[in-house]
């Protein structure tokens, strides 16, 4: 499914900010949101998008396809524990997605800023099994939105310098105090 009209004004204001910080590298999960999104970067910087299918949101078995009304009407039980029938388990997720960090980690330059793009639920229990948090502290990612992540040294403790940060919405010019609107 292909980013709608909203996914793409959020990428495109994201990825203005995130280019001014000049990224060393892009890496993104190839599902196609993810995807374009990344690419909306990569065509502001210059810079190549690298896959790793890691980073690919949780598979959903029994849920994929359904709206959460479906979902709600159908499964509530497994909802309620969020626990898709034939789907992928939270661990599952955490692991695969914190060993996609690791490796785009790895392959970076030290001091180096890249940017992954991925999907909220993966990337929030990625990033909480490579800091050694429960996802709940830190609740899920919103669409655009970012997390930075440091690690002082190698092999140093991995640091959370800010999470779900959105960039701004396009200035618009305000009116001197005193003046008449």
């Amino acid at each position: 499914m292909p980013l709608n009209a909203l996914g793409a004004v959020q990428a495109e204001r994201a990825a203005k900010y995130l280019a001014q910080l000049s990224p060393a590298a892009i890496w993104s999960s190839d599902l196609s949101r993810a995807s374009a999104t990344a690419h909306v970067l990569a065509r502001l910087t210059g810079l190549d998008v690298h896959y790793d299918k890691d980073l690919r949101e949780r598979h959903g078995g029994e849920w994929e396809g359904l709206t959460i009304d479906e979902i709600r009407d159908r499964y509530p039980g497994d909802l309620a524990r969020w626990d898709p029938p034939g789907g992928e388990s939270v661990e599952a997720v955490a692991e695969r997605t914190c060993a996609a960090l690791l490796r785009v980690a790895e392959a970076a330059d030290p001091d180096s800023l890249v940017v992954v793009v991925g999907h909220g639920a993966s990337l929030t229990w990625g990033m909480s099994r490579l800091l050694g948090l429960d996802e709940r502290v830190t609740g899920g990612l919103g669409n655009c939105c970012w997390c930075l992540l440091s690690r002082r040294g190698e092999g140093g403790r991995w640091r959370l310098l800010e999470y779900n940060v959105g960039a701004l919405p396009e200035p618009v010019e305000v009116a001197e105090l005193g003046d008449e609107a």
